[in-house]
């Protein structure tokens, strides 16, 4: 018997939806997410996304890992313009300067909050003291765009420095690292 899913495709048409997006939904949507690596990952792709669908970043993953240094927020911190002129030339990624530059901005946010709360994920988690906020969504239209928790999550993270991190963003992001599950109740993958 093959597995229910949620009936929704982040901003990809149905025809178009990938395998890569089909593991991503699967194994790692909603799913806590503890490591700082990763965290800081899932907020620069995250960035990445505004205006374009979750499919296309997930379909160019593996390029941005390799343009960004796996990732590493020290690194990325360290960029400097002739850097930031390299990744404008790399057509495996979003070539959008605004977003580039914002994630050396963010790079650099980060690891003040790093030195501040010991981790990054100590900071973000401690907006719902750990736990995992479960909307037990019966279908799309009960999936809001952003709530109180982003708006306030959202809020900190600009007073830090941090750039594309309207309530919006913060609200996909919060999913992308299992804070929220909006995994629909039917989904085999909750």
């Amino acid at each position: 018997m093959e597995k229910r899913r949620c009936n929704f495709s982040f901003g990809a048409k149905q025809d178009q939806i990938s395998e890569k997006f089909l593991l991503y939904h699967d194994t790692r949507w909603c799913k806590p997410e503890h490591r700082d690596q990763e965290l800081f990952a899932m907020l620069i792709l995250e960035g990445m996304q505004a205006g374009v669908s979750w499919n296309l970043i997930l379909n160019k993953e593996d390029n941005f890992r390799k343009a960004f240094d796996g990732f590493d927020p020290k690194k990325v911190a360290a960029y400097d313009g002739a850097k930031l002129e390299e990744l404008m030339q790399d057509a495996g990624i979003i070539r959008n300067r605004s977003k580039l530059n914002a994630a050396v901005t963010n790079a650099r946010a980060f690891l003040n909050v790093q030195e501040e709360f010991d981790s990054f994920d100590r900071y973000i988690w401690s907006f719902t003291d750990g736990r995992v906020i479960d909307h037990h969504l019966q279908d799309i239209k009960d999936m809001p765009a952003k709530d109180e928790l982003s708006e306030r999550v959202s809020s900190d993270l600009k007073k830090r420095g941090f750039k594309f991190v309207g309530p919006t963003i913060v609200y996909s992001y919060l999913q992308g690292i299992g804070i929220i599950n909006d995994h629909w109740e039917y989904c085999d993958y909750r």
